[in-house]
């Protein structure tokens, strides 16, 4: 095992100097407590309701709301689950609850009701607030504040947001795991805003129109939703991401900042014809995060956004959705480096080829400190403050950091590591192919091989042999696709992110023609 750290400081002391050092962002520590005052062009649209507010009464409504649900009972510290599409109500009821000391769960949706009533018992929720959609999900015994009646629990007048303990949890998210029933990730104060002025130290400065597609009940969309709050950015937000109201959005609102995954670029750029016809040239930056970056995406991106620069992002729900930023040197980013470590973000690569690769250990002030009832897997995950991400990352001659590919994606076919998002970059390479994702099958003779799912380029017929010809001529033989699926779209998750699992139940069924004695 080899490992390389960065700094000399314990992690408990670089935490305990974040809890004392102030946050702009926040006067009061409190993460409901960050909306830019005064917001100069700032503002929020609901766009499923068509209801616009000014960043001051979007503040007023949190307030009033956090006065509201202490006059009805709550008390500091209570949960409160959230099913609930993105929108005004949303984000109303996620700021006032903290605001007065309560702790939002936002939860997936679209998970099976038998996963939501878990995740209710699991973090203890006193009540669930659910819009009319939703509320069918919630089963007996739980307690339902209507999130489409809002204006019931306003207060007349606003109440000082709470200041929050050293440590205290602001909110709880659940990661979706690929086994077994999601994880509670109980999140500080202290430690969102530390990832939150890290962002915003980074954000563009000027006033910036986005638009927020992300579901909201994952982190990336609720921490787009925090840092545009805080940096005073006029928000447009949508109920769900679809590629043609989004690119039409864009046009119609002159957005100059866009954040999404991989997936919802990879959607639009299936709209040729559309795109042709929008002006898109408002656009200047694109981040883009939660799953890895291709150089094809990017030059992908550039042609729909022309003006745009396309920044990669990289973070974790259990050590903060912002980790890497420009170089300290003011080196330019590499297109497909995630980017260099903030100063109070710890490192170590264990079991790489060198000590510039391998898995990523961290320790941030955001790092949690335990999963949710969960202690085998905190003992698992989490040793002395460091956190074990799963993540094969390598390091470049000036620091900066690039993602190779998941630990447990990893397949060894021949002998050989096989990652499959390093297989995804090489066909995303061919002209042809606009999205690609790769999954393994067991194989009695390699012990594992790869099969690809690809999208077609539109207007294209694709030749599937001429890509595997691609691929054993661009990339190592043993990481070529055994059978490569051309599907019209790759599945995806209530996150957006590509479902391997939907994929590899496909994938053996595709090794059953290839007259191998599989053993799937």
């Amino acid at each position: 095992s080899r490992a390389h750290s960065r700094g000399s400081r314990s992690c408990r002391q670089g935490v305990a100097d974040a809890m004392r050092r102030s946050f702009p962002v926040s006067p009061s520590g409190n993460l409901g407590d960050i909306i830019k005052r005064p917001a100069p062009g700032g503002g929020y649209l609901d766009q499923a309701n068509n209801i616009s507010t000014s960043a001051e009464q979007l503040e007023g409504l949190a307030g009033r709301l956090a006065a509201g649900l202490v006059s009805a009972g709550f008390e500091r510290g209570d949960r409160i689950a959230m099913l609930g599409a993105n929108g005004l109500a949303f984000t109303v009821a996620y700021l006032g609850m903290m605001r007065a000391g309560l702790v939002p769960v936002p939860i997936n949706h679209r998970l099976p009701p038998v996963t939501i009533n878990h995740i209710f018992s699991d973090c203890g929720a006193r009540a669930v607030f659910a819009d009319a959609d939703r509320r069918s999900f919630v089963g007996a015994g739980h307690k339902i504040l209507g999130l489409d009646r809002l204006h019931e629990f306003l207060a007349p007048n606003e109440i000082p947001p709470v200041e929050p303990e050293p440590g205290e949890i602001a909110e709880i998210l659940y990661t979706s795991g690929s086994t077994g029933m999601p994880k509670g990730v109980p999140l500080s104060h202290d430690g969102q805003l530390w990832a939150l002025q890290s962002f915003v130290d980074i954000s563009p400065t000027t006033a910036e129109r986005t638009i927020i597609a992300a579901p909201a009940y994952h982190m990336n969309g609720l921490f787009f939703t925090t840092m545009c709050l805080a940096a005073g950015y006029h928000v447009v937000s949508m109920p769900a991401f679809n590629p043609v109201t989004y690119l039409k959005t864009v046009a119609h609102e002159q957005c100059t900042l866009l954040s999404g995954i991989p997936t919802m670029f990879a959607l639009m750029a299936r709209e040729s014809r559309l795109i042709e016809q929008l002006d898109l040239t408002s656009v200047r930056d694109v981040v883009i995060g939660s799953a890895p970056l291709t150089q094809a995406l990017i030059d992908r991106v550039c042609s729909i956004f022309p003006n745009a620069s396309v920044r990669n992002s990289y973070g974790t729900t259990e050590t903060g959705p912002s980790m890497f930023g420009p170089h300290p040197d003011g080196l330019p980013r590499p297109p497909l480096a995630l980017g260099y470590p903030f100063p109070d973000v710890e490192f170590r690569l264990l079991d790489g080829g060198s000590p510039d690769e391998g898995m990523l250990e961290t320790r941030t002030p955001a790092t949690l400190s335990t999963y949710l009832n969960r202690p085998e897997v905190t003992a698992e995950k989490l040793v002395d403050g460091w956190y074990r991400t799963g993540d094969i990352v390598r390091r470049d001659r000036n620091g900066f950091f690039y993602f190779i590919g998941r630990l447990d994606d990893m397949f060894i076919c021949g002998g050989e590591n096989v990652y499959p998002g390093e297989v995804e970059k090489l066909l995303e390479r061919h002209t042809d192919i606009l999205e690609a994702a790769v999954v393994s099958v067991n194989d009695a003779i390699k012990g594992a091989i790869p099969i690809a799912f690809v999208v077609a380029r539109p207007d294209v017929r694709l030749d599937v042999e001429a890509v595997k010809a691609f691929t054993l001529r661009e990339g190592p033989a043993f990481s070529h696709p055994r059978a490569i699926v051309e599907l019209e779209r790759l599945p995806v998750s209530g996150t957006h992110k590509v479902d391997r699992n939907a994929l590899k139940q496909r994938a053996a069924d595709a090794v059953s023609g290839l007259g191998r004695d599989s053993l799937t």
